[in-house]
C-alpha cells in the first residue's frame, strides 16, 4: 500500500473515501467534519441528532458524497469517550473504518491526520504513527494459497491529510515509523499463518537470512552437527521425532560501536507441535502451526529495529524444531542433558518449548547480554489464567519487567505480571535428574518460567507467555482472524526505550 502525507482541505480532496473521527456524545462537529457536513447538506449532524451516529469506539458510518465533494464517500468513525481516548483507540478506529471502506470497494482512502485532542495528550507524530499502524494492521490479509480472487478491492493508497503545511514533516516521520513497525508485525503474521508443511525449521532459517540480507545483519544458523558439538541435548532431544532438521538461528543487529549485546530476544520456534509421544488431542491441533509465534515475533522485531536504525545492539535467537512422535522420539521418563550441563527428566514430551528455549537461553547467556527477553507460546495455563486478551510476564529483574509492561501498554498490547515465587520451584524438582520439564500441583505458567530461569543465571531476564494472545479467531480492532503478531510492537518499543 502506497502511503502519502499531504496538506490541504478535506472538502477538496479527491479520494475513494475520507475518514474523520468523532468522540462519543459530541453534539457539535469539529471544524473539518463540520465543513464536510455543510457540503453534504447537513446529513452528518442530522444523523447525530437522530442518534444514528453516537461516536462509540469502533462505530463506522459511511455516506456517499453524491458528487458534492471530490471524495466519493465520507466515513465518520467513533473514537469513544474523549476523556478515555488513547492512541490504541485511534489505531482500532482506523482499522475498523479501513476494513469497512474496503468492503465498499474504496481503493484509495484519505484520513485526517489532525490530532483529535489538539496535542494535549499526544504529539502529532504519535498520532500519525497510530493512524498508519491501524490502517496497515487492520487491512492485513493472508491469501497466499487462495486460487480465487478477492470479492473486494485491496486498498492501494492511503493518504494522511494535514490541514497545516508546517505539520507535514512531523506527520511523515510518525507515519514512516508506524509503517516500519506495522510491516514488521505483518511479516510475523505471514510467517505464523503459513502451514507447517511450508514453514519448516529450514524455512524459518531462510526467512531470517532474507531479513539479514535486507538489513545487512550478521547471521549464524547452527545445524545439528554444530548443536551436537555444543552439547544442546535438550533441543536435539525434541528434534529426534521428525525428519525436519533442527536449526538454531542467531541474528544480530549492531546499532552502536560497542561489541556487547544490549538486548537479547529469544523466541520459541516449534514449527508444528503434535505433543510428541504425549500426543495432543486431534481437536484444534491444526492451530499448532502457530507454536513458532515467539520465534516469528523476535525475527520481525529485529527487522523493525534495524530499519528504524536504533542505537542499540540486539541479537535475536530462535531455536527452530518440529515436535513429532515417530519411533525415535523422546519418551516420558527419558533424561536429557542441556548445553549448560543441567540434566532434565522428561515428564511430558508436550512440554517441549522450554526444552528448546533452555538451550537457546544457555547459548546466548554465554555472550553476557545486558538483558534477555524470551517470547513463547508456552503454556495453556496462561490462557486459563489470563484468557486471550493479555500476555503473561515473569522475570528475575523487576526493572526489566516494568519496561516490557510499559512498552506493551504504549503499543496497546496488554501484559500482566505473574509471581515467580521460589516456593513453586519444589514443583519441578526431579528424583532422578537436576530438574523435570513439567511441574506438578498446578501453576503451570509459573513453573515453566521457573524452569527457564535455571538457564539465565543472574542476567536480567523476562519471559513472555503469548499462548493466549498470539492468535485470534475473529476480526477485532486492528487484529484480523489468524496470527496477531503479538508482541512485535512491544519488543520494538522496548528497544526504543533501551536505546
Amino acid at each position: 500500500m502506497d502511503i502519502k502525507v499531504v496538506s490541504g482541505e478535506i472538502t477538496k480532496v479527491e479520494s475513494g473515501a475520507v475518514v474523520v473521527g468523532m468522540f462519543e456524545g459530541e453534539k457539535r462537529l469539529g471544524r473539518e467534519l463540520g465543513a464536510l457536513n455543510r457540503k453534504l447538506g447537513r446529513v452528518v449532524i442530522t444523523s447525530v441528532e437522530k442518534g444514528e451516529i453516537k461516536g462509540k469506539a469502533g462505530e463506522v458510518n459511511i455516506f456517499h458524497s453524491l458528487g458534492k465533494i471530490p471524495a466519493a464517500r465520507v466515513a465518520v468513525v467513533g473514537l469513544g469517550k474523549k476523556e478515555e481516548f488513547k492512541l490504541d483507540k485511534l489505531r482500532a478506529a482506523v482499522a475498523e473504518s479501513c476494513r469497512a471502506l474496503r468492503q465498499k470497494k474504496a481503493a484509495d482512502i484519505t484520513i485526517l491526520a489532525k490530532s483529535a485532542v489538539d496535542g494535549r495528550k499526544f504529539s502529532q507524530e504519535d498520532y500519525a504513527q497510530a493512524i498508519t499502524e491501524g490502517a496497515i494492521l487492520g487491512l492485513y490479509t493472508f491469501r497466499k494459497y487462495f486460487t480465487k480472487e478477492n470479492d473486494y478491492k485491496e486498498v492501494k493508497k492511503l493518504t494522511l491529510l494535514s490541514p497545516k503545511e508546517e505539520a507535514i514533516n512531523v506527520i511523515k516521520k510518525g507515519s514512516n515509523k508506524g509503517k516500519i513497525i506495522a510491516e514488521a508485525v505483518c511479516l510475523s503474521r505471514d510467517m505464523i499463518n503459513e502451514p507447517a508443511n511450508y514453514m519448516t525449521p529450514s524455512a524459518m532459517a531462510d526467512g531470517a537470512r532474507k531479513i539479514a540480507d535486507d538489513n545487512k545483519l550478521d547471521i549464524t544458523v547452527l545445524e545439528r552437527e554444530d548443536m551436537q558439538k555444543l552439547g544442546m541435548g535438550a533441543l536435539l532431544g525434541v528434534s529426534l521425532g521428525t525428519v525436519q532438521p533442527p536449526k538454531m538461528i542467531i541474528l544480530s543487529y549492531k546499532g552502536r560501536k560497542s561489541g556487547g549485546i544490549d538486548l537479547a530476544l529469544v523466541g520459541k520456534g516449534i514449527t508444528f507441535d503434535t505433543g510428541g509421544i504425549s500426543l495432543k488431542t486431534a481437536s484444534g491441533m491444526e492451530e499448532m502451526k502457530t507454536d513458532m509465534s515467539g520465534g516469528a515475533a523476535v525475527l520481525a522485531a529485529i527487522d523493525a529495529i534495524a530499519r528504524l536504525k536504533l542505537k542499540i545492539n540486539v541479537t535475536a535467537v530462535v531455536p527452530a524444531v518440529e515436535n513429532m512422535p515417530d519411533g525415535g522420539a523422546i519418551r516420558p521418563s527419558d533424561i536429557l542433558k542441556s548445553l549448560t550441563g543441567k540434566t532434565i527428566e522428561i515428564i511430558s514430551t508436550d512440554a517441549e518449548g522450554r526444552l528448546i528455549l533452555c538451550d537457546a537461553l544457555g547459548y546466548i547467556n554465554k555472550s553476557k547480554p545486558k538483558a534477555i527477553v524470551d517470547v513463547a507460546t508456552l503454556t495453556g495455563a496462561c490462557v486459563v489464567a489470563l484468557g486471550k486478551q493479555c500476555t503473561g510476564i515473569l522475570g528475575n529483574d523487576q526493572s526489566l519487567v516494568n519496561k516490557v509492561i510499559a512498552s506493551g501498554s504504549e503499543a496497546g498490547e496488554a501484559i500482566w505480571q505473574l509471581p515467580l515465587f521460589e516456593d513453586y520451584r519444589e514443583n519441578i524438582k526431579s528424583d532422578v535428574a537436576d530438574i523435570k520439564n513439567s511441574g506438578s500441583g498446578g501453576a503451570g505458567t509459573i513453573t515453566a518460567a521457573l524452569f527457564l530461569s535455571e538457564f539465565v543465571g543472574d542476567t536480567p531476564w523476562a519471559h513472555m507467555d503469548i499462548a493466549g494472545t498470539n492468535f485470534t479467531d475473529k476480526d477485532k480492532k486492528y487484529n484480523v482472524k489468524g496470527a496477531t503478531g503479538v508482541p512485535v510492537r512491544t519488543l520494538v518499543n522496548l528497544a526504543i526505550k533501551m536505546s
